[in-house]
């Protein structure tokens, strides 16, 4: 279909500003015009896309895409996510990243340097974003570390940055312990515009936790618990046993709520002092959401220097998930599930404004480096349908609101036109059945990283069809 013209019929078209039936049309990979009508079948769809064809055009047999009622969004931008390319390739690689990607409706992809080796270049970067975009699945903007290989004193290589190919730096997995060294990080990369994105986490108060999650650790690999699959049956286990594995998780989560909340307040004020735009990941307590809306508060007030800003991403899983009791304490991720109190913090501030964007936090793993302690699980496969899950279904937000914080802030953070239904926009399109129930098994992912908490969940919600630069490279079976 390259270069033709697509024309989506039978639909109801929404981002963050419109929710209604309509047609929408593509040409030569860029949004030619929307139509805000009802066509259900390809006769009216013809017509109401003669406003923005030529007779000539029509006539030339256009693709004709019958979504058959459901909801054509722009795809789903991704702030967040781990590929493990390069080094890695057992948990992911960009095949199966890229087509893990493309199930879930992303069309835009940010990814993190903690591979092996880091991504520390800018060359390193643009090879695999070069090697990324040959697949035509999505685009990825390949992040380079802060710091020259993670150790934490060289940050001479963002000046070779241009914010148009690396809009996005990060110490993702860590965070740069030496606070000199980050302001000259944060100095370097507002000069040249780039958005530091910031794992917010003090290393010490992580090194204290670490003794507590190996102890649980062990009882689980003694009592044959998989650590990668915590719905999994397991008999016989003592409850003396299960109180000291989740009793030393609980004691490692709270010094890691304590590590991020500390990290999280010095990263803002360093940010505040270099001028430059912070973005913190993955926000999950309520007093670092409380830290980010006073920084948001006091530039709105006019109270920072002009070149300081301030976003945040939230994920699925701290939306969703409870990590202080049972099963959900054993999930192993960084930063941890956290309280309901946290959790309802977290949607608070979506309402209020506070959250920017959705991040996946993309962490894939073998089961048996799940079973060793890595933190993460997959997420990119079931990001939507958790939030419309929680968001929608359980909270009463509108599916615009979902887009608004999966496509169109996380596209304008990176200076992109793809998260709106407007002419001239790239047509990066998903297409969801937003009532539609089904149940998570991810021996069906695309990803290689087979663990999620989610296993066995029933969730609201489900893509159906992605569309990249207006070819289709995903539909479900």
């Amino acid at each position: 279909m390259k270069n033709s013209i697509l024309i989506i019929y039978n639909t109801v078209l929404t981002d963050s500003h419109i929710s209604s039936p309509g047609i929408i049309v593509v040409k030569n990979k860029k949004i030619q015009g929307i139509s805000l009508c009802r066509c259900d079948t390809s006769h009216a769809a013809l017509k109401a896309a003669g406003a923005v064809l030529t007779e000539e055009e029509i006539n030339g047999k256009p693709v004709l895409y019958n979504a058959h009622g459901m909801t054509v969004m722009p795809s789903f931008v991704d702030m967040h996510a781990h590929f493990r390319y390069p080094g890695q390739t057992q948990k992911e690689d960009l095949d199966s990243g890229l087509k893990a990607a493309a199930a879930g409706g992303f069309g835009t992809m940010v990814l993190m340097p903690n591979t092996k080796p880091v991504v520390s270049t800018v060359k390193m970067a643009l090879d695999i974003n070069r090697e990324a975009s040959e697949r035509q699945l999505a685009r990825t903007f390949q992040t380079i570390s802060i710091t020259k290989d993670f150790e934490g004193t060289d940050t001479s290589e963002i000046d070779n940055a241009d914010r148009n190919e690396i809009p996005v730096i990060s110490e993702d997995g860590r965070d740069v312990t030496n606070a000199s060294v980050m302001l000259e990080g944060m100095k370097r990369a507002g000069k040249r515009g780039i958005t530091v994105a910031c794992h917010c986490e003090d290393s010490s108060l992580s090194q204290s936790a670490k003794p507590y999650r190996q102890r649980a650790l062990g009882f689980m690999e003694k009592y044959k618990i998989p650590a990668g699959r915590i719905h999994a049956e397991v008999k016989n286990v003592p409850e003396s046993v299960n109180f000291e594995i989740d009793g030393n998780f609980a004691a490692a989560n709270s010094l890691l709520a304590l590590a991020e909340d500390i990290a999280t307040e010095r990263n803002i004020e360093i940010a505040k002092l270099a001028g430059c735009h912070i973005h913190i990941c993955h926000c999950s307590t309520k007093v670092s959401m409380d830290a980010v809306r006073r920084a948001k508060q006091q530039i709105k007030k006019g109270e920072t220097a002009s070149a300081f800003d301030c976003t945040v991403e939230v994920t699925p899983h701290h939306l969703s998930m409870v990590g202080t009791d049972y099963p959900y304490i054993r999930a192993l991720v960084n930063p941890p599930l956290r309280s309901e109190s946290d959790r309802r913090a977290l949607i608070e501030a979506i309402r209020d404004g506070t959250v920017d964007c959705i991040g996946t936090d993309h962490a894939p793993h073998t089961l048996e480096d799940k079973a060793a302690g890595s933190p993460g699980f997959s997420g990119i496969e079931t990001a939507f349908a958790v939030c419309n899950t929680v968001l929608v279904k359980a909270e009463g937000m509108t599916l615009s609101k979902v887009s608004e914080l999966m496509s169109d802030n996380p596209s304008r953070m990176l200076h992109q036109d793809s998260g709106r239904l407007l002419p001239g926009y790239d047509a990066n399109l998903v297409v969801v059945s937003p009532d539609e129930t089904w149940t998570v098994d991810p021996a069906e992912f695309f990803s290689k990283g087979k663990s999620t908490p989610l296993e066995g969940t029933k969730l609201t919600g489900r893509v159906n069809a992605t569309f990249f630069e207006g070819e289709k490279v995903f539909e479900l079976k």
